[in-house]
C-alpha cells in the first residue's frame, strides 16, 4: 500500500513516538506463514515498536534479530534520539541481544545470523528471508581492512561510504554461497532493494540525478536493485519498466501461491512476468507521495493549481513517461560524487538551482529527461491538468496522517537501557473510571502547558 493509505505518508516513525505500521495491514510474512512458509527478519525494523503487538514476532516473522529503530552505531548498537535519551537496540525476538553485544560490526553479524538460519532450515520446507542490512545508512562506520582500496577518494565521507558498501558486497556474496552450500539455491529467488535515493551529505551519490533522499525528485525515489535466480525466463536482462515497492506483496505472495484477499485494496501489482518475461508492467503510474504535513511552500495556491490542487502541498505522481511535483520539492541540486569535500560543500563542482519566483508546479518527461533539467509546466498545461486530478483523485482515498507527539514513557531509561515497547495496554483497563477523570484533568492541563 501506498503511504496515504497506511497514514505513514509524512517522515519517519520516531523512536519516542507512540506509532507503528497499524495492525490492521496484512504483512508479507503473515501471508506466506498461510502457505506453509517459515518467515525471519535479520536487521532493521524502523516499522514502530511502542507496543508489543508492533513487533515483527507479532507481525508475521517466526524470528528476530536485528534492530527496531532506524539507525544507531554499527559497532555498539547504541541510538540517540536526542541528548540524554539514548538506549540499546539489538533484539533477539522480544527481548534485548546483549549476549550479542560483542562489538561485531552489524552487517558481520546480520550475515552470520542468516547463515546460522540456512544452515538450520530444511531447505526442502518453504522460507522466507528478509534482510535489511543497516548499511549504508549513517553513521559511517566500517571496519579498517575495507578502506584499503579507496584511499584515492578525498572525500572521507565517500571514502567511508565505498568501504561500508565493498563489506556490504561481500555479505551479499555470503549470504548467496550459504543459500548454494545448504541447498536452497536452485530454487530460490534473491530480491535486493533500496529504499531511497542517497544522502550526499553522507557519503552517497545520486549523480546525474537530481536532489537526495527525503525528496521526491528521482535522486531521492530513484534506487537501484536486481533480483538473481535460476528461476528467471530472461537472464541478464535489464528492466525498464515501472516498478514500485508496493508491487513485492501482491508479486511473492502469487509467486508463493498464497491468497490475496479480495477486500484488500491494493496499490501494488504482480510484477514477476514484468521481470522474468521481460513483458509490459501492469502499472501505469506511481503515487510518489502526498505529505499534507510538510512544509507549505508559500506560493503555492488553488488557482496554480487550476483550482483541482492545493499546490502548496508536497507531492509527486508519476503516469506513463510524465512525471509531477508540487509544493516546497526539497533539496534540488545536481551534485557529483566528489562535490562534497572535508570541509563541507563544494560550490565549484555543484549546480545550484536559482528557483523562477513562486514556482510550485513542475513537469517532466522523465524517459526522455532522467535528470529532471527541462520543466514542461508552462508547455503542457493539459498534461499538467491531467496529473493534478489524478493527484487529487487518489488524495480522496488518503487516511489521515499518524504522525503523534513524542511520548516521555519512551526513554529506554525507563526501561533498562533498552530501546523497546513502552505502551502497556493492561494498565490502561485496569484503570477505574474515577481515575480515568483525573487522567482527563491532568491531560488538559498538560495541554494547556
Amino acid at each position: 500500500r501506498y503511504q496515504i493509505h497506511t497514514g505513514l505518508q509524512h517522515s519517519i516513525i520516531r523512536p519516542t513516538q507512540p506509532n507503528c505500521l497499524p495492525l490492521d495491514n496484512v504483512t508479507l510474512p503473515q501471508k506466506l506463514k498461510e502457505v506453509g512458509y517459515s518467515t525471519h527478519m535479520v536487521g532493521k525494523w524502523h516499522l514502530g515498536f511502542y507496543r508489543r503487538e508492533c513487533m515483527p514476532t507479532q507481525r508475521g516473522f517466526d524470528t528476530f534479530f536485528g534492530s527496531l529503530l532506524g539507525s544507531g552505531d554499527y559497532y555498539t548498537h547504541f541510538k540517540c534520539d536526542s541528548p540524554g535519551i539514548c538506549g540499546y537496540d539489538l533484539y533477539e525476538n522480544n527481548n534485548a541481544a546483549w549476549d550479542h553485544d560483542n562489538g561485531i560490526y552489524s552487517t558481520q553479524m546480520y550475515t552470520q545470523k542468516v547463515q546460522q538460519i540456512l544452515a538450520s532450515h530444511n531447505p526442502r520446507k518453504p522460507i522466507f528471508l528478509y534482510i535489511a542490512y543497516q548499511a549504508v545508512h549513517s553513521p559511517l562506520q566500517a571496519p579498517g581492512k575495507y578502506f584499503e582500496h579507496y584511499r584515492s577518494i578525498n572525500n572521507i565521507n565517500r571514502r567511508r561510504y565505498a568501504a561500508m558498501l565493498a563489506c556490504l558486497d561481500e555479505a551479499i556474496n555470503n549470504v548467496t554461497l550459504a543459500l548454494k552450500k545448504y541447498g536452497y539455491y536452485d530454487n530460490s529467488i534473491i530480491i535486493y532493494s533500496s529504499d531511497n535515493g542517497g544522502q550526499p551529505m553522507a557519503g552517497g551519490s545520486n549523480w546525474p540525478l537530481r536532489g537526495s533522499k527525503g525528496t521526491y525528485w528521482e535522486g531521492g525515489i530513484r534506487a537501484v536493485g536486481f533480483v538473481h535466480s535460476p528461476l528467471l525466463k530472461n537472464k541478464g536482462s535489464v528492466c525498464k519498466e515501472l516498478v514500485h515497492i508496493t508491487d513485492w506483496f501482491p508479486t511473492l505472495i502469487t509467486l508463493a501461491e498464497g491468497q490475496i484477499d479480495e477486500d484488500i485494496q491494493l496499490d501494488g501489482y504482480d510484477i514477476w512476468e514484468t521481470i522474468s518475461e521481460g513483458q509490459r508492467s501492469p502499472r501505469v503510474d506511481i503515487l510518489h507521495n502526498i505529505d499534507p504535513i510538510y512544509t507549505k511552500a508559500k506560493n503555492g495556491s488553488w488557482a496554480a493549481g487550476y483550482g483541482i490542487w492545493n499546490t502548496a502541498i508536497q507531492s509527486a505522481i508519476r503516469v506513463h513517461h510524465w512525471k509531477l511535483l508540487t509544493g516546497n520539492p526539497g533539496y534540488s541540486d545536481w551534485v557529483p560524487p566528489q562535490a562534497f569535500s572535508n570541509a563541507g560543500p563544494n560550490r565549484w563542482h555543484n549546480e545550484r538551482v536559482s528557483w523562477s519566483a513562486g514556482k510550485t508546479v513542475w513537469l517532466f518527461n522523465i524517459t526522455a529527461d532522467p535528470y529532471e533539467r527541462v520543466d514542461l509546466s508552462a508547455r503542457y498545461p493539459d498534461v499538467v491538468k491531467q496529473l493534478l486530478r489524478r493527484l487529487s483523485q487518489f488524495n480522496k482515498t488518503a487516511v489521515p496522517v499518524r504522525y503523534p507527539p513524542k511520548d516521555p514513557r519512551s526513554n529506554p531509561k525507563l526501561n533498562g537501557g533498552v530501546w523497546g515497547p513502552w505502551f502497556k495496554e493492561d494498565e490502561k483497563k485496569k484503570k477505574s473510571d474515577k481515575s480515568k477523570g483525573v487522567n482527563k484533568q491532568k491531560k488538559n492541563k498538560n495541554k494547556n502547558k
